[in-house]
């Protein structure tokens, strides 16, 4: 296990994909650094940045080694930092905790791909940066009443085990449905969060966005997203939970996209795939049945959705080709 090995396919898939991301979030830090008027902000977006561009740079020495041409990624020319500020109220620190989110399950899967001691040692750094910077964002929007709490529940004073195979039942005609349990509630409270910020950030796309089908493209992401939220608020609300929506983080209204119409697709891209997971998390996990099938038939949009994202790139030639074996045939 040594930086001497050849790198091996897994490996360089995993560091191609990192470099496509990381490089998209330093264009995205790029833009709301400039636009930033809160210094502790500024100061979390500032040492991520420095932070990320270190290891881009090491991703960079690794291929350089093996031989293996640089990605294009995202350049200077996929930001326009003079455009006028799109997102106000937060924002910024908002997204870049879901940014986070979708990192720390990357680098848990990249890392159970890696062999070389080299590979290993930049996931393991960038997951302790997004852990780092992840704590500091939720700090940051708490303290600010960015961020609001999930349902506050009663605690627990004995153990029990689900005694009845009824437990799993979420589809009834006469009765009302069992309670939540805290991992149903936490699950659904998860998603309109975050569906809340992909609405607010597909809605910014939308506005400023030029090409006529990538905007219609976020016009229906942003349909998605509500159709979420409206799924799993209505779930919450049959069981008597209360539940707030996050607060502030505004969409201006700027129609000058500071962001090149490729990295939106691609920005929009890795968010479906954080949804798939997400949506499998919540069929997995939620034990009574009407919750998995919702949740089931929502990844199910998502999934229609995401491919017809990549149509879209494939078409308008954003979508950079992932490293591949040789066509023996």
């Amino acid at each position: 296990m040594n930086g001497k090995n050849p790198i091996c396919s897994s490996e360089l898939g995993t560091l191609w994909l990192t470099y496509q991301e990381k490089t998209l979030i330093l264009r995205i830090l790029e833009y709301f650094m400039e636009k930033a008027d809160d210094q502790q902000a500024l100061n979390i977006m500032g040492g991520l940045w420095q932070e990320l561009n270190h290891f881009v740079i090491k991703i960079e020495d690794i291929f350089e080694q093996e031989g293996v041409v640089i990605p294009n990624g995202f350049t200077k020319e996929d930001v326009n930092l003079e455009a006028p500020k799109l997102y106000d109220n937060g924002f910024d620190i908002m997204f870049l905790r879901i940014l986070k989110e979708i990192s720390m399950g990357m680098y848990t899967l990249n890392m159970n791909m890696a062999y070389r001691e080299d590979v290993m040692s930049i996931y393991q750094g960038l997951t302790t940066t997004t852990q780092k910077v992840y704590k500091l964002a939720t700090h940051y929007l708490l303290n600010n009443g960015i961020l609001t709490l999930p349902p506050k529940v009663t605690m627990p004073k004995s153990t029990e085990f689900i005694k009845s195979k009824n437990y799993l039942n979420g589809f009834r005609f006469f009765g009302e449905n069992r309670a939540l349990n805290d991992i149903e509630i936490g699950n659904l409270h998860h998603g309109i969060e975050i569906n809340h910020i992909g609405m607010q950030l597909i809605t910014g796309f939308a506005q400023c966005a030029k090409n006529k089908e990538v905007r219609q493209y976020f016009v229906k992401g942003k349909e998605l997203a509500k159709k979420q939220i409206k799924t799993f608020e209505e779930i919450l609300l049959e069981s008597n939970v209360q539940f707030s929506a996050s607060a502030g983080s505004t969409v201006t209204d700027s129609t000058i996209p500071p962001f090149s119409e490729k990295l939106m697709m691609f920005c929009i891209y890795l968010l479906n795939g954080f949804g798939l997971v997400g949506s499998s998390f919540g069929s997995i996990f939620s034990l009574r049945n009407d919750i998995s099938m919702k949740t089931a038939l929502i990844g199910k949009d998502i999934y229609v959705y995401a491919n017809e994202g990549i149509k879209i790139m494939i078409k308008n030639g954003w979508m950079e080709e992932p490293p591949q074996m040789e066509n023996r045939t």
